[in-house]
């Protein structure tokens, strides 16, 4: 399907496009799916952090984990922080080129299973199956996907962490003053807002096994999901950091529990914007099948 401009939302007003996004969203199963996606998630985290820990050892950059830390814990509830910050440290101590060879190929495997389960669902979102790619093919399509999202997470680490040293250095280079700087701080969060909506683009233009796709680096759907993701995750921190005591209920494993509902809420976003493409997608095609139909019967008669 291929759209003049998606921001037309396909002829739907906003209610008619919620209607249809709620109707969708429960026969697609989203709930169910996005359950699916945690479950994957929370197996390809922690090969990821083995991996991205021992890049940290190669490169003698241990220096810059609580700064890091201190941009996580924004988003991460301290339950879960707490979990991935203890992982961190041990593996941390014995990060190197051994450790880097076997979570690179734990990490690429384990994340790959996990975005074979983001194409399935988006498959169902889309309403294609996947009988265009074998299966050798998608396995890579997941692979060569699981690196360029490694590539957009090391990154964002780098502007995150090395944003303000690279102003001062860029400043320093060229001549300029402290305005630069200054500039520099303050461009790296919409640069990584961007590579986020740009990610999410091509999540939703690669994963699902559709024909006659054009690229767009900005869709309805991939805005939705990553404002709403920033959203459900300060939100969902706030609630259980003054309101959830999920070390009650859950004792020792309420890290993991927090964690995977994190990864759940994260899911779920992912999948509504998905949704909300396809169901403009869908409705600019029958409204161009209307409209053909009605050329058709007026040559006719």
């Amino acid at each position: 399907m291929s759209v003049s401009n998606p921001w037309n939302l396909g002829g739907l007003t906003l209610t008619e496009l919620g209607r249809r996004l709620w109707d969708e969203s429960q026969k697609d199963e989203l709930l169910g799916r996005a359950a699916q996606l945690s479950y994957y998630a929370l197996l390809a985290l922690f090969p990821a952090l083995i991996f991205l820990t021992a890049l940290m050892g190669l490169f003698s950059v241990q220096s810059f984990m609580p700064e890091l830390m201190s941009y996580l814990r924004n988003v991460l509830p301290a339950d879960a922080l707490s979990m991935v910050q203890r992982f961190l440290t041990q593996v941390s101590e014995g990060s190197g080129a051994n450790i880097l060879s076997l979570g690179a190929l734990g990490a690429l495997w384990a994340s790959s299973s996990g975005v074979t389960a983001i194409m399935d669902a988006l498959n169902v979102v889309f309403g294609v199956k996947e009988d265009r790619r074998p299966f050798w093919r998608v396995r890579l399509t997941a692979i060569v996907l699981t690196t360029g999202l490694a590539g957009f997470v090391i990154m964002s680490l780098a502007l995150v962490l090395y944003g303000p040293t690279i102003g001062r250095w860029s400043a320093d280079l060229m001549g300029f003053d402290v305005v630069f700087t200054w500039i520099w701080n303050v461009l790296q969060w919409p640069v990584i807002a961007t590579l986020m909506l740009i990610v999410v683009a091509a999540i939703y233009h690669i994963c699902p096994d559709r024909r006659h796709k054009r690229w767009r680096w900005v869709t309805p759907g991939s805005v939705f999901a990553v404002l709403m993701w920033l959203l459900v995750s300060l939100g969902f921190k706030a609630y259980v950091d003054n309101f959830g005591d999920y070390n009650k209920v859950y004792g020792s494993i309420a890290g993991v529990i927090v964690l995977m509902l994190w990864f759940y809420w994260s899911g779920m976003v992912l999948l509504l914007g998905g949704e909300i493409n396809a169901e403009i997608e869908k409705a600019a095609a029958e409204g161009k099948a209307a409209a053909g139909e009605a050329r058709r019967t007026k040559q006719a008669a």
